[in-house]
């Protein structure tokens, strides 16, 4: 059953998702937010992504910051950049201010915006790219049943996250030190669930004067 304008989720909270269930959901469910350098550094790098203008060459054409939906998984997203060339399916590249990760975030993040295309162009978008700033290359990402699955997969767990309404637990890693939500989450006092909770629990622990102390009449 097709998903209405109103239920459509952000394909970026796939890749959060799969980064930190905790991340996704301070984002997400509690609505929020904090940059840090690496976060700064991704926004200029896709702002000089979808900086530019659509270009028609007679080999190719290249649209930036494209809209993408759809309706049948229940997502939207932009594209930071399509490139087609004739009589070829359209090529979607996303940037990335780091190096090629060994887990699936980009490339889930990556196939979704193929499977949104997929709807929108009715065509199969067999492959994609993912552009890394640090290296400076692109690394080809085929859409394979595999990838596909996860991506879905995926999908649907980021649904049953959102609509719960809850935060899940810190579970504190290496990832926390580059984590740009990290003074709002407090992975290391306590694993609270959202983090009102985490603070709450943090004031709790804090020894505050009596306000019927004596010592502190005027």
């Amino acid at each position: 059953m097709p998903y209405s304008e109103s239920e459509l989720l952000p394909i970026s909270a796939l890749q959060h998702l799969l980064y930190c269930e905790r991340q996704c959901a301070l984002i997400h469910v509690e609505r929020l937010w904090a940059e840090n350098r690496f976060t700064a550094e991704g926004s200029i790098l896709h702002k000089k992504a979808h900086g530019g203008k659509t270009s028609t060459r007679p080999e190719s054409k290249t649209t930036r910051a494209l809209p993408l939906r759809s309706v049948e998984l229940g997502l939207y997203g932009v594209a930071d950049v399509v490139q087609q060339k004739p009589g070829e399916p359209p090529l979607p590249v996303e940037y990335k201010r780091g190096r090629p990760k060994k887990n699936d975030c980009d490339r889930v993040q990556l196939c979704a915006q193929a499977l949104c295309l997929e709807e929108m162009a009715g065509q199969t978008i067999p492959r994609g790219e993912l552009f890394y700033g640090k290296t400076r290359r692109r690394v080809v990402v085929e859409m394979t049943p595999e990838l596909r699955a996860t991506t879905i997969e995926t999908v649907r767990r980021l649904r049953l996250l959102i609509e719960s309404g809850r935060t899940p637990p810190a579970v504190p890693g290496r990832k926390c030190e580059r984590c740009s939500l990290r003074e709002l989450c407090l992975p290391y006092l306590g694993r609270c669930g959202s983090a009102r909770q985490a603070f709450d629990a943090l004031l709790a622990t804090t020894i505050l004067p009596s306000t019927s102390d004596p010592a502190h009449d005027p």
